[in-house]
């Protein structure tokens, strides 16, 4: 989704949780004008930044610890067998770099 597509998301998100409040010097108040295009711009951005680079964080947890990859690899000498890259294609056609 582009930047806008996910502005006009987060519009919709905003508008159904209305009313917001925040706490200032300890009163509660309504977000004004401001801090709910404030929270709009906010949340897409969010949006944007997972889109993007979700991805990210999905394969370095999919991907195991070093420890795992190396013994991976290192059974895969031992054996002659592709484990180890067969699992790293798998993480990452399971998580892919958006383009």
């Amino acid at each position: 989704m582009t930047l806008e597509e996910l502005t006009v998301e987060a519009t919709a998100e905003i508008e159904a949780a209305k009313p917001l409040y925040k706490q200032v010097n300890n009163e509660r108040l309504e977000f004004t004008s401001a801090d709910y295009d404030q929270a709009i711009i906010d949340l897409a951005n969010s949006k944007w930044d997972t889109q993007q680079f979700g991805y990210i964080e999905a394969r370095q947890q999919a991907y195991g610890s070093i420890g795992d990859q190396l013994d991976m690899q290192f059974k895969d000498l031992l054996n002659d067998t592709t484990t180890w890259k067969d699992h790293i294609a798998q993480v990452k056609s399971d998580n892919p770099k958006p383009e």
